[in-house]
């Protein structure tokens, strides 16, 4: 079986400026997820999709497989990350190589393992699942959310009979984390992108941790505390 992990990372970044490279305890941020896949030992090729040479050098230089550039056309705000997925899976089968799984891993939440990758694939193989989705449990239950009114009226507000409810006896919400989509593909064949959260796909469960995602400086700040923690057991 023939597996392939592709990591998106294009240059441009409004909410922080090229996020994808900003500088984890003193590497990358995409290095992180180059090197746990490759830590894994679960692909044969470990791509990182990017419309920059600067980027592709980086990504190599950690290990990646950066044969060509993603098009211009899929390295806008509004391209579709899955779309940028289906060009690499077809250039790669023009230089005579297809892939049986493909495993999307955002470069943006740096603190999944070379583990956690090798534990999916050990659950797509136990589920014969379709797709494996990492997750993680949301920190407050929108249960106890609403919209507010621009007066900033609380009238009604919320669920009355929820109000008081321990956390503890209320069902557990989950986010995508976008640590790891794992497909079964065929060829360049991948599921439309909202067919993906279908039958046979099943939720790899991440620690909060584990799961940050970093679209601020903030976040940034919370992933190098949370690696130094790591670092000093």
């Amino acid at each position: 079986m023939k597996n392939i992990a592709i990591i998106p990372a294009r240059s441009g970044s409004k909410g922080l400026p090229d996020k994808n490279i900003r500088l984890l305890g003193g590497k990358p941020l995409l290095a992180y997820t180059i090197e746990a896949a490759i830590q894994s030992g679960c692909f044969d090729t470990v791509h990182v999709s990017t419309d920059s040479e600067h980027y592709a050098e980086i990504a190599r230089q950690y290990g990646a497989d950066v044969p060509f550039l993603r098009s211009a056309a899929l390295a806008t705000d509004t391209a579709s990350t899955w779309d940028a997925v289906r060009e690499a899976l077809c250039r790669y089968a023009e230089l005579g190589k297809t892939f049986d799984t493909m495993m999307l891993m955002q470069p943006t939440t740096p603190l999944r393992t070379g583990e956690d990758v090798k534990r999916a694939y050990a659950l797509l193989k136990e589920k014969q699942a379709k797709s494996i989705i990492a997750v993680c449990e949301v920190d407050h239950s929108p249960l106890w959310c609403d919209t507010i009114p621009d007066s900033g009226s609380m009238k009604g507000f919320g669920h009355k009979e929820l109000a008081w409810v321990n956390r503890q006896d209320l069902r557990p919400y989950y986010r995508v984390n976008g640590a790891m989509y794992l497909l079964s593909v065929n060829g360049v064949d991948i599921p439309p992108d909202d067919d993906i959260y279908e039958d046979n796909c099943y939720a790899f469960f991440m620690d909060r941790k584990k799961s940050v995602d970093i679209d601020s400086e903030d976040d940034l700040a919370m992933a190098e505390f949370l690696l130094s923690r790591r670092k000093n057991g």
